[in-house]
């Protein structure tokens, strides 16, 4: 079972679930994955004990000048344009290259080899009965993607049947899509707000219309904002399973470093209960219905 978190914006309190979901199901030996590379934060949360490391990124083209005829095969096959040649130049621009290795294969010299573009890093280790794994995509890179397709190849071969939480990134970019695919689960995150019902839509977009994956809403901070999102839900079909009240001990626990529910453990029945309506994919009642 791989349960994908995510939300259409930051701060609306996605990893707070998802680390609250894995603490929650701790019995299970979950696996937790902060596919959030650009900014990784449920270690702060969880507090894994982390004893591996290894650099990953994509395969970029390299020349043989002694071999090229600079042709220009290369350029033409780039679908992402990440190679041009200039007269007697070969341009690389590695920002742009997604390790596809087309230029690699379609040069008709065997001018071009593939040599390693480090984007970032992968990290491993437990946190108690909790397997953690984070990307962290190295500053001025521009590309997330590859960084978190690598960390789920790692992790997820290893974790067939397991139960597995996708902290993804926010909002509804290439990141997000690759963070999900794959999934048996979204959970979106949201708001009762103006903003909060704006960026739920367009995470339903994508993961329920696009992507064809079964969707489940969590509100967060319950008794703000207005009943757009409610309505919404009802007339969409989508299942309200959890409500989490606005608490301002929760907001206090969180700047502290504490995950929720082991800063009040009261709040821990409501995610077990929470886990099981995604097991049974029985939607958890009506929207309008408030999850204990």
């Amino acid at each position: 079972m791989i349960i994908a978190v995510a939300s259409g914006k930051g701060g609306t309190g996605k990893t707070t679930v998802a680390t609250s979901l894995a603490l929650s199901v701790a019995d299970k030996a979950p696996l937790f994955l902060d596919c959030d590379v650009e900014e990784p934060n449920a270690a702060l949360f969880l507090k894994p004990a982390l004893t591996q490391r290894e650099r990953v990124g994509v395969l970029i083209p390299e020349v043989d000048w002694n071999e090229c005829t600079f042709c220009g095969r290369c350029a033409q096959v780039c679908m992402w344009h990440a190679i041009a040649v200039v007269g007697r130049q070969v341009l690389i621009f590695p920002e742009l290259c997604h390790g596809c290795g087309s230029c690699t294969l379609a040069c008709p010299e065997g001018a071009i080899r593939e040599v390693l573009h480090v984007m970032g890093s992968l990290e491993s280790g437990r946190a108690g009965p909790i397997l953690f794994g984070q990307g962290t995509l190295d500053v001025g890179q521009a590309m997330a993607v590859p960084v978190i397709r690598q960390l789920k190849k790692k992790h997820l071969v290893e974790a067939d049947g397991a139960v597995v939480i996708l902290d993804s990134p926010p909002g509804t970019s290439c990141p997000v899509v690759e963070t999900m695919r794959g999934a048996d689960f979204v959970l979106l995150v949201t708001e009762p707000t103006p903003f909060g019902l704006h960026d739920l839509r367009l995470t339903v977009r994508v993961a329920r219309d696009e992507l064809g994956l079964p969707v489940g809403v969590v509100v967060n901070r319950d008794g703000v904002g207005d009943a757009g999102v409610d309505g919404y839900c009802a007339a969409a079909g989508l299942p309200i399973l959890m409500r989490i009240p606005h608490d301002r001990r929760i907001a206090e626990a969180i700047s502290e470093g504490k995950a929720l529910v082991e800063a009040l453990p009261e709040y821990r029945p409501g995610f077990i209960e929470l886990y099981q309506r995604i097991v049974h994919r029985d939607g958890g009642g009506t929207a309008q219905e408030v999850a204990r």
